[in-house]
């Protein structure tokens, strides 16, 4: 029998670990997961984190993590199909405890992923064939190494890394992605991605995977609507429309979702200028010209007023393509119990994804707001444009 984690502390204070542990258990429950594998799933998370997991919540973040906004190590994720219960994953930071420094914090990542790897007998081949790649001596860029687990019954989980192609430098991204795609054996798969203003993850999947993925992530500053449509490189792919309008509703730029000043009415193109959108390009086929799976990531948080919009904007995409919304509408109260209109944040990104042969996926992910919550922005928030990939 499972063990339950001590989801409280072992003092009885809050602590990084009893936070995210208790989050977890109840999103466990709402992706409709046993008991059992909700508190192995949590005892995972915990070990993960390492030491930083008893660290009070009084304290500051450990460092400024690249994975959230209020620089909580962990993130979620649900992913509905049309007509089936919602897949949830656990974005982590493996090397978090080892702190900020990236060479540290990679190499710790590393042993993290290779110790959880063996425990489920997945193999770490296509990682180890890498690491000179994303793990020099000295690596730049905003992070070192960022685990996923896809959550299933049974208590093993499908494993994704996501490694930094800024590692050798941000100059040498586009060339650090194309070498490690012609290592993988996807030596075609470069040259069919679409232009981009940066490259902030190449992932892989490890494990028990149907067909494991190679996704390269590509971030498009300013970004308008109409314009995402040429950035899927899928054949056959979804309809021109079908992107645009996942935009425009995730965003806020629907016609019904704008206000009535809004300069981004009259036909004036709406720039998506605050954080950018990401697009992702999934290959399985060594010997396709082009990507299997496409992805648009679109970072709701800084395109609405509170969390309310974003699960309504949710609500309104998941029903658009026949997928069960109540999952969505208990999530929240999983994670916090502040109201949705008291900060915005806690829904991150709104995401479609496409692939050959599997019906779309909308995915929402979930942050821990550990440390911060952000409040709600003012009626008009200033469009200055960010930086920031996540």
């Amino acid at each position: 029998m499972t063990a339950r984690p001590d989801v409280h502390g072992t003092s009885g204070a809050p602590t990084l670990g009893a936070l995210t542990a208790g989050q977890l258990v109840r999103l466990c429950d709402v992706a409709g997961l046993s008991l059992a594998d909700a508190y192995a799933y949590a005892t995972v998370l915990i070990e993960a984190l390492g030491p930083v997991a008893e660290r009070p919540l009084d304290l500051p973040p450990l460092y400024r993590t690249f994975l959230s906004d209020d620089h909580t190590p962990v993130e979620y994720s649900l992913s509905f199909p049309p007509n089936g219960a919602p897949a949830l994953r656990v974005l982590l930071e493996p090397g978090y405890a080892a702190g900020g420094r990236w060479a540290r914090n990679g190499r710790a990542g590393l042993r993290a992923i290779r110790e959880m790897a063996q425990r489920w007998n997945i193999t770490t081949d296509l990682l180890d064939g890498l690491e000179d790649l994303f793990f020099p001596p000295s690596p730049q860029g905003p992070l070192a190494l960022l685990c996923a687990l896809e959550l299933r019954p049974g208590g093993v989980p499908r494993m994704k890394v996501y490694l930094n192609p800024a590692a050798r430098g941000e100059e040498r991204s586009a060339e650090t992605v194309r070498e490690a795609l012609h290592r993988l054996g996807h030596r075609r798969a470069f040259a069919s991605l679409p232009a981009a203003d940066g490259y902030p993850f190449l992932a892989l999947d490890l494990g028990d995977w149907e067909t494991p993925r190679v996704k390269v992530y590509l971030r498009h500053d300013g970004l308008a609507a109409e314009e995402a449509p040429a950035l899927c490189r899928m054949d056959p792919g979804p309809a021109p429309a079908e992107i645009e309008e996942f935009v425009r509703t995730a965003a806020g730029l629907a016609p019904d979702l704008l206000d009535a000043d809004s300069s981004e009415t009259g036909g004036v193109a709406a720039r998506l200028t605050r954080r950018p959108v990401l697009t992702c390009h999934s290959f399985t086929d060594k010997e396709s010209d082009g990507p299997c799976g496409f992805t648009l990531h679109i970072p709701v948080r800084d395109y609405v007023r509170h969390d309310g919009e974003a699960v309504a904007r949710a609500v309104t995409l998941l029903g658009r393509y026949g997928m069960d919304t109540a999952p969505l509408l208990r999530a929240p109260s999983a994670v916090t119990s502040r109201r949705l209109e008291d900060g915005v944040g806690l829904i991150a990104y709104l995401a479609l994804a496409h692939q050959h042969g599997r019906p779309p996926r909308v995915t929402a992910y979930v942050s821990a707001e550990a440390y911060e919550v952000r409040p709600p922005l003012g009626s008009r928030p200033a469009r200055a444009a960010t930086a920031g990939g996540r």
